[in-house]
């Protein structure tokens, strides 16, 4: 999947040690790409993304997230930058446990083809993780050092 002038790309705000992506935010922002940031809509619930461009202010959240303000838009994104704590060699990540990228991404991917690329640390790589049936894969890993490609 190609991505074009005015689609839309989800990122995250960094937390404590995530790798920072801001300037990558930055740029795709300066290539006319629509940034979009993630806000916890409630447990168990998918995550919405609200549009973001360079300089909006970010509200304080629930985990200690940085959200974009309840009045920027809601966007669907066609591709998924995604923070984690490890991913294996076929593409499972393991995130915070509270399962939102999951239930995100299978909920978008009903709708339509999505990009799921994990962002970490090369450090973050292990050779397998357990994995239950709502566990969904990424397409892609970027870290410092590589970029992977899953699948077929």
């Amino acid at each position: 999947m190609i991505l074009n002038r005015g689609d839309a790309v989800s990122a995250y705000w960094p937390l404590r040690d995530e790798l920072d992506i801001r300037p990558l935010l930055n740029a795709l922002h300066g290539e006319g790409l629509h940034c979009a940031l993630p806000v916890v809509a409630g447990k168990a619930k998918p995550l919405v993304f609200r549009r973001w461009r360079p300089g909006d202010a970010l509200v304080s959240a629930s985990f200690g997230l940085a959200e974009p303000s309840a009045d920027a838009p809601a966007v669907d994104p066609r591709a998924l930058l995604i923070p984690l704590l490890a991913v294996d060699a076929v593409g499972n990540r393991l995130g915070y446990g509270a399962g939102y990228y999951d239930r995100t991404l299978a909920a978008l991917r009903a709708r339509g083809p999505v990009i799921a690329v994990g962002i970490a640390f090369e450090a973050q790589r292990v050779a397998a993780l357990p994995v239950d049936g709502y566990d969904q894969k990424l397409d892609w890993l970027v870290t410092e050092q590589s970029v992977t490609r899953f699948g077929d």
